[in-house]
């Protein structure tokens, strides 16, 4: 069983409880299969954060609604590669539906990483679409989840200046994803993942990208422009152990 933490040194406060913090709704299905210590803790920060709970019947785990914008999220405690499936054909179908879908997934250590980047890159995922946050903990992922509603809400309730703050953090969260998937290609760290980003761009655009091409644009080497191209077409060789 996970070691629930107290949240010490944390920011258990997001929101001014004179402000209101909004609405939550939980998936009752979701709560059942959890621990009851980690509800507790959900329960006791929601209070904290002046956030109303309610447990309905719905397809995310959650939905927030802050300053009347509506916020799913889908919150995975365990992951388990044998069952990414029905994980990626739920999100697949999730994001049809909301406008604003955010996937949060525990990663404890390395090889559950891997893993999910493997598993991301073998059901079609598009980056971004939508944006997947990592997290090392439970209790770690719920403040993700809050925080992220929060801001979401503000961010509709404020001016301009606001939004442009916002995108920032976007911005900065999607290039955490970024180096992560591509750091995650044996060999490649993050100078070279930072040479890609400048000279290639995207995800998509560096997984199109021909050998010849990375050797112009970047300071790789031909072993590591290799790598790469073969990472993204070849089944066997992104799909099997990762090379130490």
């Amino acid at each position: 069983m996970p070691d629930f933490r107290s949240n010490q040194g944390g920011d258990s406060q997001i929101v001014s409880n004179t402000g209101g913090g909004g609405v939550c709704m939980m998936r009752s299905t979701w709560r059942d299969e959890q621990h009851p210590s980690f509800i507790h803790f959900i329960v006791s920060f929601l209070r904290e954060n002046a956030f109303r709970l309610n447990f309905v019947n719905i397809n995310p785990d959650f939905i927030f609604n802050c300053g009347g914008l509506s916020v799913a999220f889908v919150f995975v405690t365990n992951w388990d590669c044998s069952i990414s499936t029905p994980i990626f054909s739920r999100v697949h179908k999730l994001k049809g539906q909301f406008g604003h879908l955010y996937v949060v997934v525990t990663l404890t250590n390395r090889e559950q990483n891997e893993s999910f980047v493997r598993s991301y890159f073998k059901h079609g995922m598009t980056l971004g679409r939508p944006i997947f946050v990592p997290v090392q903990d439970l209790e770690m992922g719920f403040e993700k989840i809050v925080r992220i509603a929060h801001v979401r809400g503000v961010c509709k309730q404020q001016d301009a200046i606001s939004k442009l703050r916002i995108e920032r953090e976007h911005s900065v969260q999607g290039m955490d994803v970024f180096l992560r998937v591509l750091t995650s290609i044996p060999g490649i760290d993050n100078h070279d993942a930072n040479a890609l980003s400048q000279a290639i761009g995207s995800i998509e655009a560096i997984s199109r990208a021909s050998k010849e091409h990375i050797l112009e644009k970047t300071d790789l080497s031909g072993e590591k422009a290799e790598i790469i191209t073969k990472f993204f077409r070849d089944p066997e060789y992104y799909l099997g152990p990762k090379i130490n």
